[in-house]
């Protein structure tokens, strides 16, 4: 957990512009739900982060502005009973998060039609099937 966060192969965030918060988690959890601060909140600041290439933190900018709070992407985990569960659990959706936000843009769907034999088979298969149902109705 120390140490940089690591996003993909060549990007990391450096733990200095990590920066936590804690607090105590709402709901049941027995006698230390009342005195431990277990639910985590970690925030990066990202439209001032240097540890980005401009052009993956433009991308990422752009991509998560509706999660962004004056550049910052707060995440908040409170799903575990204890804080270091919680502050792994921030890391790693936080990794993803960024991970699938300088992500490349995916292909472009190059559009097809069906080829000649589908289309004849398709056409083929609803005459049999109008026939099935015209003879049935009995007025052939």
């Amino acid at each position: 957990m120390p140490g940089p966060l690591q996003i993909s192969g060549s990007v990391s965030v450096p733990e200095a512009e990590l920066h936590w918060r804690f607090s105590r988690s709402s709901g049941p959890g027995g006698q230390g739900v009342n005195t431990t601060d277990s639910r985590v909140e970690l925030s990066f600041d990202l439209a001032a982060t240097d540890s980005l290439d401009p052009f993956f933190r433009a991308r990422a900018l752009e991509r998560l502005a509706p999660r962004l709070v004056n550049g910052v992407i707060t995440i908040a985990a409170s799903e575990f009973r204890s804080q270091l569960r919680n502050r792994e659990a921030a890391e790693m959706r936080l990794a993803q998060i960024l991970r699938e936000a300088i992500a490349p843009p995916p292909k472009k769907r190059r559009p097809t039609k069906p080829s000649r034999g589908a289309v004849e088979r398709r056409i083929t298969a609803k005459k049999q099937r109008s026939d099935l149902k015209r003879l049935r109705r009995g007025d052939h």
